[in-house]
């Protein structure tokens, strides 16, 4: 089914409310008798000021709703499989600055839930599934207000705060196929940004400019949201991993580095492309992309369900070892050496990727940052990858001089990197190259259209 027939339909929540119970059953059968109690979002205002803060809906509450209403709850009764929705009422005052709200019957036919009741209900719906046994109640601990947790779960025979959270995050790791039709789409509009990017990369002279239009792409194609503070780095900047500033001359500079993504449906893309601002790649660049097309190209040859993220990553350091070699800016060794040094971390200081969904850094990765080797420290995937779940390929070069020059002091790593040549590439900041994969069980689908290749990316840019 394409992609705009999936997302005309409801959002999954009754699925969801399955799966995870089905998980909890999994893990305590006496789940089976269980309430799930999930709050949404509040409204809270500025400091100091009576305008509300921009409103980002609970990640956990969307999932079993999808509501991105404030101010809402929900409950799932087990035993029945009844997935209840509770939104405000109606407030008189409101309505002469805000308009009238959602009804209860205009949300019963949005949202994929069995009932919608006004949230002055929530306390006597909450005591009627508390009856007659006792039955116990499941939350998450930093997500129940302190009125809720004291004056209506009292009734439960027990309330259990711990498991709810995990639950949820491990069902959010393989996705359904309105979920990657929701990626899908916001991959769509994020090419069609960076596409805007590339065509307007030789009239503006700033990195704020280069970020406007890509927000305004977004905002006209629909999506409101950026799925993260976008990055537009240009020169060293790049070199940054979470450059913020944006607000720098392009003029001198090499390249630019944009990672940027919109959100749709609380949904994200995520997507990185390095460009240059000429219009051509100078030499120094086209080495360094090219050998992180080649990192990138060699990492989805592994990819299928069942993979083990960790050798992914670690051929993509060893791609990144030849390639380096290859331009003179290692030398002294072979590649056994040069894993076994662990200078490749100078270079590709972060992990390979990162699972996708309705965060950027999405929920059940298991990562390991107290892990010894610097490699996969940073790795915020662990394991193997299921069919079914979105994850990043986002392989990268860079030349920050506060990461690489302990390695220049250090007599053991040193003697592996020609210093003359390293001296040519610190202008090229920084490359990395991301794509959105789906990943299925005997390979891949890259979800990420925008284009990559460089005769394709220059020829973009020079407007032939």
């Amino acid at each position: 089914m394409e992609t705009s027939e999936i997302l005309k339909g409801k959002y999954p929540a009754r699925a969801h409310a399955a799966k995870v119970a089905s998980y909890l059953q999994s893990k305590n059968p006496a789940s089976a008798s269980a309430t799930i109690y999930l709050e949404g979002q509040k409204t809270r205002l500025l400091e100091d000021n009576d305008e509300p803060q921009p409103f980002r809906q609970r990640r956990n509450f969307y999932y079993l709703s999808g509501c991105a209403l404030p101010d809402c709850h929900l409950t799932y009764h087990i035993p029945t499989s009844r997935l209840t929705l509770f939104i405000p009422p109606i407030d008189p005052e409101a309505v002469i600055w805000s308009g009238l709200p959602l009804s209860p019957a205009d949300a019963l036919s949005k949202f994929d839930v069995d009932s919608v009741l006004p949230s002055t209900s929530l306390p006597a719906h909450l005591a009627s599934l508390s009856q007659p046994n006792g039955s116990a109640l499941l939350a998450v601990a930093t997500q129940v207000s302190s009125s809720t947790l004291s004056l209506n779960l009292a009734a439960f025979q027990a309330t259990d705060l711990t498991s709810l959270h995990p639950a949820i995050d491990t069902c959010r790791v393989i996705k359904d196929p309105y979920e990657i039709a929701s990626v899908r789409h916001a991959n769509h509009v994020t090419t069609a940004a960076h596409l805007a990017v590339l065509r307007a990369l030789k009239r503006v002279s700033n990195e704020r400019e280069l970020e406007a239009v890509f927000i305004e792409r977004c905002l006209a194609l629909g999506c409101k949201e950026q799925a993260y503070h976008g990055i537009f780095g240009a020169g060293t900047n790049a070199a940054t991993l979470h450059y913020v500033d944006n607000d720098r001359d392009l003029k001198g500079k090499w390249n630019v580095l944009v990672d940027a993504a919109a959100q749709w449906g609380c949904y994200c893309a995520d997507v990185t492309r390095t460009l240059p601002l000429s219009g051509t790649f100078n030499k120094e660049s086209r080495g360094i992309y090219e050998a992180v097309l080649r990192m990138q190209k060699e990492s989805l040859l592994m990819i299928k369900g069942g993979v083990m993220w960790e050798d992914v990553h670690a051929r993509a350091h060893e791609v990144a070892l030849e390639e380096l070699l290859k331009l003179g800016i290692l030398t002294g060794g072979d590649k056994e050496d040069f894993i076994e040094s662990g200078v490749s971390v100078a270079f590709f200081p972060h992990g390979l990727g990162h699972y996708l969904g309705m965060d950027t850094h999405d929920t059940g990765g298991n990562p390991n940052y107290e892990d010894k080797d610097p490699e996969f420290r940073y790795l915020r995937v662990r394991g193997r990858l299921p069919a079914g779940c979105i994850v990043t390929v986002e392989p990268g070069i860079y030349f920050c001089r506060f990461i690489i020059e302990p390695y220049l002091k250090d007599p053991q790593q040193v003697k592996y990197i020609n210093k003359a040549v390293l001296e040519k590439y610190w202008d090229v900041g920084g490359v990395r190259i991301e794509d959105d994969i789906l990943v299925t069980s005997d390979g891949y689908e890259n979800l990420t259209t925008t284009p990559k290749e460089i005769d394709e990316v220059e020829k973009i840019i020079n407007g032939s």
